[in-house]
């Protein structure tokens, strides 16, 4: 397929302002745009499909911009769900620097990276309401679904000017840079056709737009930082075993969706992998894929090996195969909490709020639901010293079949 036909075939297109767009994609050669706030010190998996796409149309031919908004940052805009906060300004220019990194990462250090504050630090106002806010129509913004949403709950007069921003971004990259299309996530499609808008009518000239469709999870909720169910594509931020663990528990329901956004797989193999998957569910070959794919993408092979087999070794295999470095790495997400030299089992339990008293400690240890490095501990009297750690230092404790704690010597 080409490129635009396989990008249909994904899922990964929802709007696009012309027909012509179609063949423009097919044929190369265009140059093309997609921004990134720097609200947070990385992108995170919600993200991932959307600015797959930079790679996606740099093999299809196309020549890439990212652009990380200074400015806007400092803006913020409408998500149809309640101002956000604004970011301190040192916050977002620290910020700045770990995402523009992070994209040379994955995308190549030859990729060009621009920030909008570097044009509007020095525009005037008056100059700027007289240049671009003329062009622009109150009816026009006012009509996008993001903003309409956004007023019924109110709406700042800073925010509502966000798409007057984006769509300068528009225009200053295409004078500049030749810049002739702008994707980005289906919610932002207001401020994607604004900058086509500005441009039409300063340099009447046409160029494009096309916008992508969220990505959700088996609920219909958008894999967002915002909203508390996603996680972040630094490995320092989020380790491979966590986003490993993340991506086994996807429903089945939702892998040929993710198959097709996160990988760069062929129809044919995703036909291949999602037979298998059907033929025993319960073994999530899928999703195993899928983990791959992405981690191996993000963090390179070793990466993903350290997390499989952190998972092996977790959820079935010898965890003193494992070495504490790599436990101290990859279990960033779980309770940990410093041991001392010797410490009775009962009082660990309940000291570091794994168990709600003593009694409950001895309920679950006499069950037999407390593990030690995947042992099963059933002495009530044990005393824990860093001779049962992994290396001397870690010591993982398991309550139940799920929940983990970490516990680690200085």
């Amino acid at each position: 397929m080409k490129i635009y036909e396989d990008l249909i075939w994904r899922g990964l297109i929802k709007d696009i302002t012309s027909p012509e767009l179609k063949e423009k994609l097919n044929q190369g050669g265009l140059t093309f745009y997609i921004g990134a706030d720097p609200t947070a010190e990385s992108l995170h998996i919600g993200q991932f499909p959307t600015f797959l796409m930079v790679e996606r149309l740099k093999r299809a031919g196309h020549n890439p911009i990212i652009l990380v908004g200074g400015a806007t940052g400092r803006v913020g805009d409408p998500r149809g769900t309640g101002e956000r906060e604004k970011a301190d300004i040192e916050v977002i220019e620290n910020n700045f620097v770990k995402i523009k990194k992070q994209f040379h990462q994955l995308f190549g250090s030859e990729i060009q990276i621009v920030n909008n504050y570097d044009w509007f630090k020095d525009i005037n106002y008056i100059d700027f309401l007289r240049d671009v806010g003329k062009y622009i129509n109150v009816n026009y913004m006012i009509n996008k679904d993001l903003v309409k949403r956004q007023m019924e709950i109110g709406i700042s007069y800073a925010e509502f000017s966000y798409m007057l921003i984006q769509g300068y971004d528009y225009k200053v990259l295409h004078d500049k840079y030749g810049v002739n299309l702008q994707f980005g996530g289906s919610d932002q499609w207001g401020n994607l056709t604004t900058g086509i808008e500005l441009i039409r009518k300063l340099n009447n000239e046409e160029v494009y737009a096309f916008s992508t469709p969220l990505t959700v999870d088996a609920n219909g909720l958008k894999l967002g930082k915002s909203y508390g169910n996603s996680l972040w594509l630094d490995k320092n931020k989020t380790s491979s075993y966590e986003l490993y663990q993340y991506i086994l528990n996807f429903e089945d329901i939702m892998m040929e969706d993710y198959l097709k956004r996160f990988t760069f797989l062929e129809k044919d193999e995703i036909e291949q992998i999602l037979q298998k998957h059907q033929e025993k569910p319960e073994n999530r070959f899928a999703q195993k894929t899928l983990a791959h794919e992405v981690i191996t993408f993000l963090h390179g092979e070793d990466e993903f090996n350290k997390a499989q087999k952190m998972s092996e070794a977790l959820f079935n295999g010898d965890i003193t195969k494992l070495n504490a470095s790599d436990i101290l790495d990859s279990l960033k997400d779980i309770p940990r909490f410093l041991l001392p030299e010797e410490i009775n089992i009962i009082d660990l339990l309940v000291n570091n709020k794994i168990c709600s008293s003593k009694r409950d400690a001895r309920e679950m240890i006499t069950n037999g639901a407390i593990f030690l490095n995947n042992q099963k501990e059933t002495n009530l009297d044990k005393i824990i010293t860093s001779k049962e750690a992994i290396d001397n230092k870690v010591i993982i404790i398991k309550k139940g079949k799920k929940k983990y704690f970490l516990g680690f010597y200085k």
